[in-house]
């Protein structure tokens, strides 16, 4: 045997491997591990020029695979956006402050755009003449936390040449005050996007890949060695690529190619690239389109209306709204799927989910497939009914776990205590033998996988709010989640997801071990080191 590059020793490795082994060491060569068992057998394999990682005894497990967030849109974000989260905006009057110092510093031309806002946590959202006060003529654009709703004040209708009277987009909502029919500033769904395209339109690629490496630091910190970019439009595919080329990729990505871009898909079917495209670094998993929307912004479809306080402007009784024709979508994704590439669809309320599953359901008909591991994206209110859907067509619950501790206390309001019961049941879903892999969605929500694996085991949201203890699952189940069944959603479990021979030296260290401390602790759990292919490219 050839020496290995590494040995990695005196550890507790949890590989996730089907049978549950655990391991003192790991030996890698060329970035694959070749070897694992304890650490007297692992320090005889080494060689003159191998490498040695004492791990110190701690805990270790296979490195998270997030297999949906928005790591382009967060690269932009972090460069030119103000983060408006609740930890920076605990209230109204101090959104508007931010707003008044920010709009009064920004240079000639440039909108003042802001993003994860939290109304639920940062006192309501402001009046329009709030805005145009507080914004002094600047055009302003403010995006929700959960990437459908936005805020904007008049200067921004004015610079998209949208006047009083505009008709609603297809798809999308201006929102009206209902008694005198003048706008509110807030912006749902396709209408948001109308703002969005105005402020991305300055985006550069360079600007991305610039971005991007800020991005991977904070993955690498927080043990995220793989990252599935979630409706990923074309300029980030260039981006990508030029990191590939010059050597800046630091985190694994896998490119799901968005359906919202006119023309990209096609693109993708007519030159014949399929789901597995690329390299161990940068890989084509699949398509997705976005025809649902917020549970905690009040636009996803539901079967029965929202509960709490309405949104004034918001329509009453509010079921919420679909994104696209139901013909188009069956077209769009039976397209896809017949051409080889893994069709996803967003769904969140039970409407949105029957929604995706019947153009799933179609692609099927059309072109059947057994182990097809379609996916509904975020797929939150499971149902008796969508369960029995989802495990009749073996369709993937592509589980937006990042919600339940940040939006979990917006879901109770919006849908009622007893909705919890459905709402990521993972309990269930496990139980049933649906794939349920999970996520952050960041930059929706934190990227800290141990915020929702906390969730997951104990229930509970970020104030203590009850999401229904009946459908907690094991600590090695949450994990799993966020390792294997990852990969597996995406294709990739033959080289990523556990720590077996063969397979990519992709290792998280944890600070503690979540095995063994009290399942409250969970949320505090930090990464020590994270490696990529052997590599050591995060250390505490």
């Amino acid at each position: 045997m050839i020496a290995p590059d590494l040995v990695v020793l005196n550890g507790r490795i949890a590989t996730m491997d089907a049978a549950g082994t655990e391991v003192e060491a790991l030996a890698v060569h060329a970035g694959r591990i070749v070897a694992r068992g304890s650490t007297a057998a692992m320090r005889d394999l080494a060689g003159a020029g191998t490498r040695v990682l004492d791990l110190e005894g701690r805990r270790a497990i296979p490195g998270i695979v997030d297999s949906h967030a928005h790591p382009d849109a967060y690269a932009i974000r972090l460069a030119r956006w103000r983060l408006l989260e609740p930890s920076v905006i605990p209230d109204r009057a101090t959104l508007l402050e931010v707003i008044a110092r920010g709009c009064a510093t920004l240079p000639p031309g440039r909108w003042f755009a802001g993003y994860r806002l939290n109304e639920n946590k940062s006192g309501g959202y402001p009046t329009l003449d709030e805005l145009d006060a507080a914004s002094g003529g600047r055009p302003l654009f403010i995006l929700r936390t959960d990437g459908h709703l936005g805020l904007a004040n008049s200067a921004a209708f004015a610079a998209c040449g949208i006047p009083a009277d505009a008709a609603d987009p297809p798809f999308g909502r201006f929102d009206r005050h209902p008694q005198t029919g003048r706008f509110t500033g807030l912006v749902r769904e396709t209408a948001a996007h109308v703002f969005l395209n105005a402020i991305h339109d300055q985006d550069r690629e360079a600007d991305i890949a610039s971005g991007m490496r800020e991005v991977h630091a904070h993955c690498l910190r927080h043990g995220i060695t793989s990252v599935y970019n979630s409706l990923t439009p074309s300029k980030a595919i260039r981006a990508y690529q030029r990191m590939k080329g010059d050597g800046t990729l630091a985190v694994r990505t896998g490119i799901i190619v968005s359906g919202r871009e006119d023309g990209l898909v096609e693109a993708f079917i007519a030159s014949g690239i399929r789901t597995g495209f690329g390299d161990d670094d940068l890989r084509v998993i699949g398509v997705e389109w976005c025809p649902d929307c917020s549970t905690s912004g009040r636009t996803a479809a539901y079967w029965e209306p929202y509960v709490g306080t309405p949104i004034p402007g918001e329509p009453v009784p509010n079921t919420g709204m679909l994104l696209y024709d139901a013909a188009d979508l069956a077209a769009r994704a039976t397209a896809a799927h017949r051409a080889g590439l893994l069709v996803m669809i967003e769904g969140v309320g039970d409407r949105g989910i029957d929604f995706a599953l019947d153009a799933i359901e179609a692609a099927l008909a059309a072109h059947p497939m057994a182990d097809h591991r379609m996916r509904v994206e975020h797929c939150c209110y499971v149902t008796p009914p969508i369960l029995s859907r989802l495990r009749s067509l073996g369709v993937v619950d592509s589980s937006a776990t990042g919600f339940m501790w940040e939006l979990g206390d917006a879901y109770i309001a919006n849908r009622g205590q007893a909705a919890m019961r459905h709402m990521w049941p993972h309990r269930t879903l496990i139980d049933a033998g649906v794939p349920a892999p999970a996520h952050s969605d960041f930059a929706v929500c934190t990227m800290n996988p141990w915020t929702a694996i906390h969730a997951m085991v104990n229930r509970e949201t970020d104030t203590g709010g009850d999401l229904d203890r009946s459908e907690a699952v094991t600590v090695s189940e949450a994990i799993r989640a966020y390792t294997l069944l990852g990969a597996w959603s995406g294709r990739e479990e033959a080289s990523k997801g556990s720590l077996e021979i063969g397979k990519l030296a992709d290792v998280t260290v944890l600070d503690r071990d979540p095995f063994a401390i009290e399942p409250r602790g969970l949320k505090d759990v930090r990464t020590a080191m994270t490696l990529v292919g052997g590599e050591l490219r995060f250390a505490a």
